[in-house]
């Protein structure tokens, strides 16, 4: 049976500098690592946001002003029991969150997953809506894996699960805020570090590696159905995969490779493109910048040795080649890259010392960055 929850729209009540319902700090704000997903968000406000787990919830820091460069908090909203939180963002800017819950009851083992929104930069969390476990057997619904998350074009989250035969299962929710039961997307032998993502115009995409190779579905269409593309003969490392509009409507993916050989892409009438760093940890972050009058594709991710790696070229001419610079201090698992409302380039990471690390880009003439700064 379908749950109900309410439709997205802003909870009522005054505004406040510090989020009504934010817990005292005498809670955990030492962020354990980044939520999955892209977790440096732009508000419609302009406001940057970033997101990272930690014991029993979800930190977040804010920018006060759009282009910062000081950011509030850490503000941490309780998630107790929820693990695999994941976010998403879409078109009306609100950003998506689900996680997984995993309770025992006697011999039988319960996983359910649970949904939630914050509709505007700095402003409260809503509630976690379960969303109910992915089998209605007992002896099955401990078997879904981590989620992951996309919103559509009519600001519909679509939460993504690999289910029980290692394929993959979705659930939406629909025009009036009910959802709808889990859907069978179908796909083989896929691994649990999937991702998600949706085009400026609303078109949902999903990708998953596995044993196979890349797994590709996609929207043709704003609101339609998800159809299986092709699959793509790459290894992909587990938890690596990112994607990025590079062109209206197209997308290019991203990943490490499983044997360590670097960081690949690939998009429709691309192929398969080779982009070099070596051997890394975690997810691959991707954005567009202009560095020097040119719009940019910068990418980073968490070297081996815990630092970031840091490269741009010309969006969609690979063929300029890259160069991999490695920048700041040890982080934990993956970086984020975000546009900020001056049109800059922010790196972010979580230190190792559970604290956020965000530099900018000094200005648009080139990629150099100015100091770290530790929130």
């Amino acid at each position: 049976m379908a749950t109900r929850s309410r439709r997205i729209s802003p909870p009522k009540g005054p505004r406040s500098a510090a989020p009504a319902g934010a817990p005292a700090r005498d809670w955990n704000t030492v962020a354990l690592g980044p939520v999955r997903g892209r977790w440096l968000l732009a508000g419609k406000d302009g406001r940057l946001t970033a997101y990272a787990r930690t014991e029993g919830g979800l930190l977040r820091w804010t920018e006060p002003a759009p282009g910062g460069p000081g950011w509030s908090g850490p503000d941490l909203f309780p998630a107790e029991g929820l693990t695999d939180l994941a976010v998403g963002q879409g078109p009306d800017g609100y950003a998506h969150f689900v996680g997984r819950r995993r309770r025992r009851t006697g011999d039988t083992d319960t996983v359910t997953y649970h949904h939630a929104v914050q509709y505007q930069s700095g402003r409260p969390m809503g509630p976690w809506d379960s969303l109910g476990t992915l089998y209605r057997k007992p002896d099955m619904s401990h078997r879904g894996g981590p989620p992951a998350l996309a919103v559509d074009a009519l600001g519909a989250p679509h939460v993504f699960v690999r289910n029980a035969g290692r394929g993959v299962h979705v659930r939406r929710q629909d025009k009036k805020g009910g959802w709808g039961a889990w859907d069978d997307l179908r796909g083989s032998k896929t691994f649990e570090g999937a991702c998600a993502a949706s085009t400026a115009e609303g078109r949902v995409w999903f990708a998953a590696p596995g044993e196979k190779g890349l797994s590709l579905w996609a929207q043709s269409a704003p609101g339609g159905p998800l159809k299986k593309g092709a699959d793509l003969p790459y290894l992909a490392q587990d938890g690596s995969l990112c994607a990025l509009e590079t062109a209206p409507g197209r997308i290019t993916h991203f990943w490490h490779a499983a044997d360590g050989s670097g960081v690949f892409a690939h998009r429709e009438g691309a192929g398969v493109l080779a982009l070099g760093g070596g051997p890394a940890y975690g997810t691959v972050a991707a954005a567009r910048a202009l560095v020097d009058g040119y719009d940019c594709t910068v990418l980073a991710f968490r070297t081996v040795g815990g630092r970031t790696a840091l490269a741009a070229y010309p969006t969609e001419h690979e063929a300029a080649g890259l160069w991999w610079t490695e920048i700041g201090e040890e982080c934990l698992e993956s970086p984020a890259l975000a546009v900020d409302a001056r049109g800059l380039l922010v790196v972010a990471s979580i230190g190792a010392r559970g604290e956020l690390l965000v530099n900018r880009q000094k200005d648009a003439s080139s990629l150099s960055l100015g100091r770290w700064q530790r929130f």
